[in-house]
């Protein structure tokens, strides 16, 4: 299954767009029903005016807790609180958002990294790095909106029960300090944390590596419950998710070799050590 071929339906909650405007106009209606300036409103909810006026014409992405507010703030009985799920899906690109939905349902995700550290286990600094380096470039609002919506993704760790997660990293991502050198000794501590955890497993790719499985580039597979099993590939703004047996058939068979390939979940942690003496 492409989601490309749903982005023309997903982009109405792009900023500025589509489900982004329809919430700030709804906002706005019922900001005015109650008599409410935005400077008024702003003072109530403690939001200035040009925030308010942001989200009414829908180039800002409100925080749940600014929704609550507002509509208890205007009267809003639950109307804009209703709505707080696909605002929350609008933080995420819109190529990106299905495939949130399913790893957040996911009883096993197993992912190979070959750029940077994969976005689940990235430190809110690493990341801001990141998107802040996104070409074209975002604007600063975005950039965080996206690093805040990356940090909650992590929530998939503390579920219960815990899901099983394995990650295969190349080298070279580990050692490109995105973000300067103390953003990156702070990600390798990071994995060193993940890694010592009984439900995940990370594995590095040495690239000293004479055969290598991956070089068709990153993917990442789901198990959804016990039966529903996908594979999710991504470059460039671009994205495909598959459910085909044997089309996700295919990534399982490279992951396993890769995952052969790598160093060991022992090894790596030590390998991980020695990068962060080096820092």
């Amino acid at each position: 299954m492409d989601v490309a071929a749903a982005d023309a339906v997903e982009s109405a909650a792009e900023p500025g767009s589509g489900f982004l405007r329809c919430f700030g106009r709804q906002m706005k209606l019922l900001r005015e029903a109650a008599g409410l300036t935005q400077t008024e409103l702003g003072v109530l909810i403690g939001y200035s005016e040009a925030q308010i006026a942001a989200v009414e014409q829908g180039r800002r992405i409100p925080k749940p807790a600014m929704i609550d507010a507002v509509d208890l703030a205007v009267g809003g009985r639950g109307v804009l609180v209703a709505m707080k799920g696909e605002v929350e899906r609008a933080r995420y690109p819109s190529f990106f958002r299905q495939y949130v939905q399913l790893e957040a349902e996911a009883t096993q995700l197993h992912a190979y990294e070959n750029h940077v550290v994969k976005g689940l286990l990235q430190t809110e600094e690493y990341a801001r790095a990141v998107f802040e380096m996104w070409r074209p470039l975002l604007d600063s609002d975005t950039v965080e909106q996206r690093v805040s919506a990356r940090m909650d993704r992590q929530k998939l760790f503390s579920r219960r029960p815990a899901p099983l997660l394995s990650f295969v990293i190349e080298e070279t991502a580990l050692r490109r300090p995105l973000g300067g050198r103390a953003v990156l000794r702070g990600q390798l501590e990071q994995l060193l944390l993940f890694g010592h955890e009984r439900n995940i497993e990370i594995q590095v790719m040495p690239t000293d590596r004479e055969e290598h499985a991956g070089l068709a580039g990153a993917f990442t597979l789901l198990h959804i419950g016990d039966q529903r099993r996908m594979a999710y590939a991504e470059v460039q703004a671009e994205s495909a998710l598959h459910a085909e047996p044997k089309k996700v058939g295919a990534y399982e068979s490279t992951y396993g070799v890769l995952r052969a390939q790598a160093l060991t979940p022992r090894e790596s942690l030590a390998f991980i050590e020695r990068l962060l003496g080096e820092q």
